[in-house]
């Protein structure tokens, strides 16, 4: 219902009510069937099913169902490990999955508690919940909007939009009906919406909407969607299900072979499983969550809090930054860049003589200071006495002289404000206001330019300046009654000036580097589109006519078929809704890209929630829109983001050299088990083994990756493709011949041992397979350059990692208790050293590698 478009007797019949408030009854049997006027939650998942969600994944199930056959084989052991990790991983996921629900928990925590309300022609104070439309309530200053309402009393009202809107100045609220057209919310002067704040004066209004029906509530429906994957979810999700379906059939054909060969059932059974075992990561979501934890621990100390960890990764497949202007692309404070004054004024008190405008700006204003120097106010009043003063124009010192003794505060239908000064010749009348609105108040003799005055506002409007004119006259005394029509008239321009709340200039420089690195930045605000624009192009954000800007009502007229066609091409967005700001993300994630969108208020919190990840400003932000985040800005500084992105591309690329890491390893076991059937040798490994080497010789080298330093041209290359899977063309083969390599070397060591009659052949075994690992993991810090290049101990963690494996290997080796438990038998120092010497194979073949791609992008 367009509430804001009826006229106030419409109100009263659509609703049913009048000026004395509806009958008790009435209104309970309303209460009945409206319901509560409260934010509703959606249905939450229980303890139990947050549990149970997490160890549905086919690749747990296949653990689940290795650690139960273990168990009927009598290799408790090998259960228990699984089942240990299993558990943690359930752990990790349920942690997260729990702190989504806090979103909600906050919207509800922005209504108010209680209403005064109007029935039965008497006032009394009733809980918020229980409003029903149709009734009459009052509101003045402090007082939360506890439904959507419309006004049909007013007194000087001003309401504290921004958390709706985006927009930091107060609105101006009024009675009046509305003209038919379309209105963005920060426009509809004469409705009060839910949870907003009743900043100045007194109303009394009609509750039109209650609970879901209301605009928080529309927003709390926008809310309650299911959580965004990210991009290396999505990839690890999709790449689970591929590799489960492999282990499977592998395991399948693998039984069916053996018992073709005559193999026992047991035999083959435990050969499955250590393959099942082999080829499931399990250290991986262990080791991402960690390197996750990691980064976020780095983010923090540059002022970016991530809620939600894989944020951290999401930061570095960014293609497209949606940033809330205020406060976030700009400094959040007015500052006035231009004045103009009237030449040639005559009649003026002689203080004003040399500085007209200035010193009318200094007066006609309500600002002051506090006890440390700060000044207080209205922002706008602020910057202009600010600027006054910054020009040596005093107000204290023009006081003693022009002495204020009267005044006509701003009100939304006149548009002005007037001071009153005494002076020596009668009393000075200052008025300031919106200049369309004081060009009908000027003398006959200046009205001749007005066509001239216009032009200059015009020209400051273009540069997205909001303009305000200041008007003076003389009377000889004041009257006993103050008419603002008739003390409002007959005035004398004397300038005007043009105000902006100017870009932060480190936010330039990170506009710059986001297009440097391959990601466009779009501003969301609900300003204005001739201001939004005006910033946009200091910013760098609009650099060419190719950049549209577009405000809310446009974008409400074109389809989404239509809106998809020109969404990569929009560059500003000015005086959106929530439901709007939620398709502009939503067109963007169609066309395959990964979004990012900041915000601060309750309007923002769809957004953020749906966007591949959310950013909420830290400083100004609401809880609703921290809460429903994945990461907070603590400076509230479009800069920080662009830092988030640098670390966020450097722990995905790390992320990335891990999972390489791991699934060579992995694919080294596979083969190994794979192969020693066909070459006439015994399973090489014990499943206890392969979880050994999967969760510690592979997990900490592994995790130690996350410290690699970033590449020089981290922030000059394009982010990461989309649509690109994890495994591409060069990392497939990667992994695909090292494994090999690795399987066949490992295999040798093992047909050697048994030649020579070796007794710990297969402690031999273990031990290479878990050493090549630790070669391979210093040769992939770089996909091209040597490690002798970029320096063995470049990243200390790493070697730190490689040291603490070693040894815990030697221990499994040496130490008695672990032989019992591991199966191992110590070896001698030369079957030590030859073991450490047949596994170093690997890593030199992975250094040959490289040197052939250095020697091919030469010729190239």
């Amino acid at each position: 219902m367009n509430w804001h478009l009826l006229s106030l007797p419409q109100i009263i019949d659509q609703l049913e009510t009048s000026t004395e408030g509806l009958d008790a009854t009435i209104a309970q049997q309303r209460l009945h069937k409206e319901g509560k006027n409260e934010i509703a939650d959606t249905k939450k998942k229980t303890i139990w099913q947050m549990l149970l969600h997490q160890v549905t994944d086919f690749m747990i199930l296949i653990l689940i169902a290795a650690a139960i056959i273990s168990g009927f084989l009598g290799e408790v052991i090998d259960t228990i490990i699984i089942l240990v990790i299993i558990v943690l991983n359930a752990i990790v996921g349920f942690i997260q999955e729990y702190r989504a629900e806090k979103a909600m928990e906050a919207l509800k925590g922005m209504v108010a508690n209680t209403s005064r309300v109007l029935r039965n022609n008497k006032w009394s104070d009733i809980p918020a919940s229980d409003l029903v439309p149709g009734d009459v309530i009052n509101l003045e200053a402090g007082n939360i909007i506890p439904a959507d309402v419309r006004f049909f009393e007013s007194h000087q009202v001003k309401v504290d939009e921004s958390s709706l809107t985006g927009e930091s100045l107060n609105v101006d609220k009024n009675i009046e009906e509305l003209p038919e057209a379309e209105y963005a919310l920060g426009d509809r002067s004469n409705m009060g919406y839910k949870g907003t704040f009743f900043t100045n004066g007194r109303a009394m209004a009609y509750v039109v909407e209650t609970g879901m029906s209301t605009e928080l509530g529309r927003i709390a429906k926008m809310i309650q969607t299911e959580e965004t994957a990210t991009p290396l979810q999505k990839r690890l999700t999709s790449f689970g299900k591929r590799l489960s379906v492999i282990i499977l059939i592998l395991c399948i054909v693998i039984f069916g072979i053996g018992l073709i060969r005559g193999e026992s059932i047991i035999e083959m059974l435990i050969l499955s499983i250590s393959l099942a075992v082999a080829a499931i990561p399990e250290a991986l979501p262990a080791l991402v969550t960690i390197t996750l934890a990691f980064g976020a621990k780095k983010l923090v100390k540059n002022k970016a809090l991530i809620r939600k960890l894989p944020a951290v990764e999401t930061l570095g497949s960014v293609t497209y930054i949606c940033s809330d202007k205020t406060g976030t692309l700009t400094i959040n404070k007015m500052e006035v860049q231009e004045v103009f004054e009237v030449p040639m004024i005559d009649n003026v008190p002689f203080q004003f003589k040399n500085n007209i405008l200035l010193s009318a700006m200094a007066l006609n204003n309500d600002v002051s200071k506090d006890k440390n120097g700060n000044w207080i106010g209205d922002s706008t009043e602020v910057a202009l006495v600010k600027y006054a003063y910054d020009h040596d124009i005093k107000r204290s010192i023009l006081e003693k002289e022009l002495p204020r003794i009267a005044e006509l505060p701003f009100d939304s239908t006149r548009k002005c404000m007037t001071t009153f000064h005494q002076t020596n010749n009668g009393i000075l009348v200052i008025t300031k206001g919106a200049v369309d609105t004081l060009f009908q108040k000027l003398t006959v003799a200046q009205r001749t330019s007005i066509d001239d005055f216009e032009s200059k506002v015009n020209a400051m409007a273009e540069k997205g300046y909001r303009v305000l004119g200041y008007a003076i006259k003389t009377i000889p005394f004041l009257p006993d009654y103050l008419d603002a029509d008739e003390i409002e008239n007959e005035l004398t321009l004397v300038g005007f000036a043009g105000m902006i709340d100017p870009p932060r200039e480190e936010a330039k420089q990170a506009v710059k580097e986001c297009k440097e690195a391959g990601i466009i930045p779009v501003m969301i605000t609900g300003d204005h589109k001739l201001t939004a624009k005006a910033i946009a192009k200091q910013l760098g954000i609009v650099t060419s006519e190719a950049d549209l800007a577009m405000n809310g009502t446009e974008l409400n007229q074109l389809t989404d078929d239509d809106f998809e066609k020109v969404v990569e091409k929009v560059r500003v967005y000015a005086r959106v809704n929530p439901e709007q700001k939620l398709k502009i993300v939503s067109a963007l994630q169609e066309k395959n890209q990964f979004v990012a969108m900041t915000g601060d208020g309750v309007n923002d919190a769809p957004a953020l929630k749906n966007a591949d990840i959310g950013v909420a400003m830290g400083i100004n932000g609401t809880e609703v829109s921290k809460e429903a985040s994945h990461m907070i800005l603590l400076d509230d500084n479009f800069a920080t983001i662009v830092v988030a992105v640098r670390h966020g591309r450097k722990i995905f690329d790390n992320i990335l050299k891990f999972i390489k890491y791991i699934m060579t390893s992995n694919s080294g076991e596979i083969w190994a088990i794979l192969l020693a059937p066909f070459l006439g040798l015994p399973i090489p490994l014990m499943a206890i083994h392969i979880l050994w080497i999967n969760l510690v010789t592979d997990g900490l080298p592994g995790l130690a990756l996350a410290s690699e330093p970033a590449e020089p041209n981290i922030m000059r290359r394009s982010p990461r493709d989309p649509k690109q899977n994890i495994f591409t063309l060069g990392m497939s083969l990667h992994i695909l011949w090292v494994g090999l390599f690795m399987g066949l070397v490992t295999l040798g060591m093992q047909a050697w041992a048994i030649d020579q009659d070796k007794a710990s052949w297969q402690t031999m075994v273990f031990t290479v397979l878990c050493f090549s690992q630790m070669g391979n993991v210093m040769s992939i810090r770089s996909e091209k350059e040597s490690v002798f290049k970029i320096g063995l101990f470049s990243n200390k963690p790493l070697i730190g990692a490689l040291l603490i494996t070693f040894v815990l290997q030697l221990i499994i080796i040496y130490v008695p208790f672990f032989n019992t438990v591991f199966r191992t038998q110590p070896l001698t120092i030369i079957e030590l050293l030859i073991t450490i010497a047949v596994s170093s194979l690997v890593f030199w073949g992975v250094e040959l590698e490289k040197f052939i791609k250095r020697r091919i992008t030469k010729k190239s």
